[in-house]
């Protein structure tokens, strides 16, 4: 994140916001221009995300599904709308850190051992790291004790849309995203890397929820994607994770997507229509 503060600083928040006498190393400076750039930019990748699946994936056929609520889409906004600054003063606090230089972050592939070939080795890593964890962290906020305080609100969408792929409470948000946060405080990481993954996150948490159930053939078996994940919702305690689905198999949690069977939500979509339709 010191990338993108770097550039605010050059670019806009020296000249233009802060005197010359407040310098950029400030770390009351650092703290508040990180949660305005956390929280704007968290805005501005749900929102964009979030309208580009529900106008180009998301089926509207879904919108009559029984199981949707009245003005949904307008509450699953209202209701990210107001987590994302409260995860943002909490993931401000991680990228402060990260900042100061206590996280395992580097400028140049050329500073490792394997130059390049270090990237996929990287971002492989990432993924099945925070897979495994996200898995655990996931499946943890359904107990019962923990549920009915933190997670069930995410659980009012049980037909979801795009836009309900940030509408969390804020601390499930944040505890659900901890494991890409611990990552590089862990394992060394480019920074631009670092980015384009947390960037990525962001992109797949929305993907899994645009009610798009498509996938191909030889993948159905190994990627966690939104028809998994609709049934997640539809059914709770099945299909907790967040890229694949080896954890849900290995937890025996993994439940086949009805969208692949014929009986998800658009198929009954699809048949009441049929059936209104012999009706009159």
């Amino acid at each position: 994140m010191d990338l993108v503060l770097d550039f605010a600083d050059n670019w806009l928040l020296t000249p233009y916001v802060y005197p010359s006498s407040i310098e950029s190393t400030n770390p009351y400076r650092q703290l508040f221009s990180l949660f305005v750039i956390t929280t704007a930019g968290g805005y501005f990748l749900y929102l964009a995300t979030a309208w580009l699946g529900y106008v180009l994936l998301f089926d509207k056929r879904l919108l009559q599904h029984p199981l949707i609520l009245k003005d949904q889409i307008r509450r699953e906004i209202t209701y990210a709308s107001k987590s994302i600054p409260i995860m943002g003063v909490l993931t401000t606090a991680v990228f402060f850190f990260e900042v100061r230089g206590h996280a395992k972050l580097y400028d140049s592939y050329g500073d490792t051992r394997l130059g390049y070939m270090t990237l996929p080795i990287t971002v492989i890593s990432f993924i099945l790291f925070t897979d495994c964890l996200i898995y655990w962290i996931h499946r943890f906020l359904h107990h019962k004790l923990v549920y009915k305080h933190i997670h069930k609100g995410h659980h009012i969408w049980k037909v979801p849309t795009p836009f309900a792929s940030h509408a969390f409470h804020p601390l499930d948000g944040f505890v659900q995203s901890l494991p890409y946060h611990v990552f590089p405080f862990l394992f060394p990481l480019h920074k631009l890397t670092y980015l384009g993954l947390f960037v990525f996150v962001n992109v797949w948490t929305v993907s899994i929820h645009d009610g798009y159930y498509r996938v191909p053939t030889l993948l159905k078996p190994f990627i966690n994607g939104s028809a998994h994940h609709t049934d997640h919702h539809l059914f709770y305690n099945y299909n907790y994770g967040q890229f694949f689905t080896l954890w849900d198999r290995l937890g025996s949690s993994f439940r086949e997507p009805s969208a692949f069977t014929g009986q998800g939500p658009l198929q009954a979509v699809v048949a009441g229509e049929q059936s209104n339709g012999k009706d009159h």
